[in-house]
């Protein structure tokens, strides 16, 4: 946990970095590939998933490090080669994990936040899932278990190779040449990230292309084509938490209400959006069907609310940078305590982006818990080493926030029905 923790602390400025650079160079190209609330959406889905991951919120079915233990044929001294073929292996484990999660039914809940943005582009890279709670790969890691590669070479390579996918999510980076044949490329994964008929389910190489090309599921980013990002049936949500479980409990619904108890079954294992004909004649789902007339979802946001936002999703970064250089420092009740609120505090204001009236409730939660930790520990989870005072600018934004939420929700909405109506 604490190497993950260390690793993130110098990641995450690096790709905040690259993402304001994105954003400076579509304004001066006139290119518009920011969508203010989509992009909070996308970093707040970022930090729900390093979240889960520090407070190590996985079930590992079969550890790698036991299947190398007892299943290894040979043994690899530590060399250059050996880096260079656990690369190129867990990029091959990526395509088929990868593929699996786009076309088994069930399986496409743990990757729907990832193609959830309507937008494409360095901020989505950050969406990634808590909903991938069991660990279900584990058999395609076996060949590399076989060839005895040891367990922390691969626990080495696997954030390298997962944070090498981060760059190709842009409009920006045109067709790249000689590079077309070999890496995956911002081309490629604008067809893999499209709805249109002709993009759908391609390119799920995650480094290298070849992949796809040997697979039988490569497509080129056609010219007078242009992709159309997002899902077929849209989200219409900023709430990384509604979205990430959206897909399962559709599913759920599907198999209660079907009266063929085969249906009740296969539905989980079927083709990705499969649904039994007597639940899709009754309750019929709007996909959408022509991509070039799809609207995107968009909210009721005053100017204040967008600033606002924007200060929830900094001050969450900051406090999330926090936890990730003081996870030596703290016991793991203490990470799992900090944790949980940053969660509660993103479902919060997410769900105010929404215009939900969820928020309020659980903005309730988050001042409750941030009262009691700051009461229990004696303070905010010793911030004040950080500099004196700490604490009470914590607590002071906690406050600020319920009473902002109640504002937004109770006051400023209100006005705005009120001035509708009398407008109509």
């Amino acid at each position: 946990m604490e190497t993950y923790a260390i690793a993130l602390s110098y990641a995450i400025p690096g790709f905040i970095v690259l993402i304001l650079v994105e954003y400076l160079i579509s304004r001066w190209k006139r290119i518009p590939v920011n969508e203010g609330m989509d992009t909070i959406s996308s970093i707040s889905s970022g930090i729900t998933n390093t979240l889960k991951s520090l407070i190590g919120l996985t079930v590992i079915i079969l550890s790698y490090e036991w299947m190398v233990e007892h299943l290894a044929l040979i043994e690899i001294k530590s060399t250059i080669l050996i880096y260079i073929l656990t690369f190129i292996g867990l990029d091959f484990i990526g395509y088929w994990s990868h593929r699996f999660n786009h076309t088994i039914n069930v399986f496409w809940n743990r990757h729907i936040i990832h193609h959830s943005s309507e937008e494409f582009n360095l901020a989505c890279a950050l969406r990634q899932n808590v909903s991938a709670i069991v660990a279900i790969y584990f058999f395609l890691y076996i060949p590399l278990a076989l060839v005895g590669i040891p367990a922390n070479i691969v626990a080495f390579v696997a954030p390298i190779h997962f944070f090498a996918q981060f760059w190709y999510h842009t409009r920006l980076i045109n067709k790249m040449g000689i590079l077309e044949h070999i890496i995956v490329t911002p081309s490629h994964h604008r067809v893999h990230h499209a709805i249109n008929d002709e993009y759908l389910d391609k390119n799920y190489s995650e480094i290298f292309i070849f992949w796809d090309k040997l697979f039988g599921t490569f497509q080129e980013e056609l010219p007078d084509k242009p992709p159309i990002y997002g899902v077929k049936k849209p989200v219409n949500t900023w709430n990384p938490f509604f979205i990430n479980f959206m897909h399962l409990w559709g599913i759920i619904k599907d198999a209660w209400r079907t009266q063929n108890w085969f249906d009740k079954i296969r539905i989980w294992f079927m083709p990705t959006g499969w649904r039994p004909e007597d639940v899709k004649e009754k309750y019929p789902i709007q996909l959408i069907t022509n991509p070039y007339s799809r609207q995107k979802y968009k909210t009721e946001s005053s100017l204040v609310l967008k600033l606002w936002s924007w200060f929830q999703l900094v001050t969450t970064v900051a406090l999330m940078y926090y936890l990730l250089i003081s996870v030596a420092d703290l016991e793991f009740i203490q990470i799992v305590n900090y944790s949980i609120f940053l969660a509660v505090s993103i479902f919060a204001y997410t769900s105010l982006m929404d215009r939900h009236i969820i928020s309020l409730f659980a903005e309730c939660i988050k001042l409750a818990m941030g009262l009691y930790f700051i009461l229990y520990y004696g303070s905010w989870f010793d911030i004040d080493t950080i500099f004196q005072g700490a604490t009470f600018v914590v607590l002071g934004y906690i406050i600020i926030s319920f009473l902002l939420s109640l504002y937004f929700q109770l006051i400023e909405r209100n006005y705005n029905s009120h001035s509708i109506q009398q407008t109509a």
